[in-house]
C-alpha cells in the first residue's frame, strides 16, 4: 500500500481551555494508480487532512505511512524525499501560482529547489515535457499567470505537481474555481496523467458528481470523523449511512426528473469544540436510537465488495452506525458501460 492513514487526528488548542476537534481519529488507505475521494460538509476537516499529508500541520495524534514508513519520524533528509515524492495542486491557480513570475520559471522552480535542474539544455528539456503532458504550447514559459485563462492556469499547477515525478498529488478543491465547461477537460487531463504514470491521487471535493465519476474509492467524512468509506461503485450504488444517503439524496442531477430529496438532514451541523456525544450524527438523524447519543459506533465491514469488471475487487466496504448488522451479507456491484448496478 503506498499510503496508509491511521488514527490521524488534528486538535486545535483554542484560549481558555479546549481545542476544536478537525479531525479526530481518520483511517484510510491509497495504493499507486487509485483515486481516493474525500467528501462531505463545509467544516469537516477535509481540507485539514490535507495539510496533514503535506505536512502542513502537525497531527495530535496518529500514524501517516508511505511506503510503509511512518512519515511523522521522518529526520529533515527523508522529509525532503517525502515531499518529493507527494505534491498538490490546489483550488485556485490564480492564488497558488506567482503572479510575478513567468511559466519558465514556476515549473523550474522546484527542480531547483530540489536540486534536480540538471544543465540549462536538460531543465529546457523537462520544462518542455511538462507543457507538453498538460497540453500547452511551448511559448507558455515566457508568459505570466495572468496571460492564460482559469483552465490554463490550472493545468499549469497540475504541470508544477508533476515536476518531481510524484507518486501521490494530494487535489484540493481542483475544479470548483472553474467554469462548468472546463472542469471535464480538468479531469479528463488528471485521469489520463494518472493512467500515463500511475499516480495515485487523494481527492478533496465537493462535487459528488465529479468523485462518483473520477474516484476509485472515497471517504465521506462528518464533522472530523469517517462515516463511511468503501469502493465508489459500493458507496454511491448502496449507502449505508444515513449521512451519506442524505448526503447523495440532497444532491441535484443531470435529470430534469429528479427531484433532490428535502428533509434528510435537519438543523446545522454541530461544533467541533464540542463535538454530540455517542455518534457525530445523532442529533440531525432521521433514524438515531438513544445508544446513538450515548456510545460512538465503530467503523463495521458491510462484507467484502466484488465489483465485477471493476478496478477495487475485494476493497472492503465499511461504515459507522448502529442501524447497521454485524453480519451484513456480501454486496456484489456490476459495472455495466461503467454504470454501478447491484443485481
Amino acid at each position: 500500500m503506498l499510503l496508509e492513514v491511521q488514527d490521524l487526528k488534528k486538535h486545535f488548542p483554542v484560549r481558555g481551555g479546549g481545542a476544536v476537534r478537525a479531525v479526530d481519529g481518520v483511517s484510510f488507505a491509497v495504493d499507486a494508480g487509485q483515486t481516493f475521494a474525500l467528501v462531505g460538509e463545509s467544516g469537516c476537516g477535509k481540507t485539514t487532512i490535507a495539510k496533514l499529508l503535506l505536512l502542513l500541520e502537525k497531527p495530535t495524534g496518529g500514524a501517516i505511512r508511505f511506503d510503509g514508513r511512518d512519515v511523522l519520524t521522518l529526520n529533515r533528509k527523508a522529509v525532503q524525499g517525502y515531499r518529493r515524492q507527494v505534491q498538490a495542486v490546489f483550488q485556485d491557480p490564480s492564488s497558488s501560482l506567482n503572479p510575478r513570475l513567468k511559466v519558465r520559471m514556476l515549473l523550474a522552480e522546484p527542480l531547483l529547489a530540489h536540486g534536480l535542474g540538471g544543465d540549462r539544455a536538460a531543465l529546457q528539456r523537462r520544462l518542455l515535457e511538462l507543457l507538453e503532458i498538460v497540453g500547452l504550447p511551448p511559448g507558455a514559459l515566457e508568459l505570466y499567470p495572468h496571460e492564460f485563462s482559469g483552465g490554463q492556469r490550472q493545468r499549469i499547477a497540475v504541470a508544477r505537481a508533476l515536476a518531481l515525478q510524484p507518486r501521490l498529488i494530494v487535489l484540493d478543491e481542483p475544479t470548483s474555481a472553474l467554469d462548468v465547461s472546463i472542469r471535464a477537460q480538468i479531469v479528463n487531463l488528471l485521469a489520463d496523467i494518472q493512467r500515463s504514470f500511475g499516480l495515485a491521487y487523494v481527492v478533496i471535493a465537493h462535487d459528488l458528481a465529479l468523485v462518483e465519476h473520477f474516484s476509485s474509492a472515497v471517504g465521506v467524512m462528518y464533522l472530523g470523523a469517517m462515516a463511511e468509506s468503501g469502493p465508489s461503485e459500493a458507496v454511491f450504488g448502496a449507502p449505508r449511512h444515513p449521512y451519506t444517503q442524505a448526503l447523495l439524496g440532497s444532491a441535484p442531477r443531470p435529470d430534469p426528473d429528479h427531484q433532490p430529496t428535502e428533509g434528510l438532514i435537519v438543523g446545522e451541523i454541530g461544533s467541533a469544540l464540542a463535538p454530540p456525544s455517542g455518534c457525530r450524527f445523532h442529533p440531525r438523524c432521521p433514524h438515531a436510537m438513544p445508544v446513538c447519543g450515548q456510545q460512538a459506533p465503530a467503523m463495521r465491514a458491510m462484507g467484502t465488495v466484488e465489483v465485477v469488471g471493476g478496478r477495487d475487487a475485494g476493497l472492503a466496504h465499511l461504515a459507522a452506525c448502529h442501524l447497521l448488522d454485524r453480519g451484513r451479507a456480501t454486496v456484489s456491484v456490476e459495472l455495466v458501460n461503467d454504470v454501478a448496478t447491484i443485481p
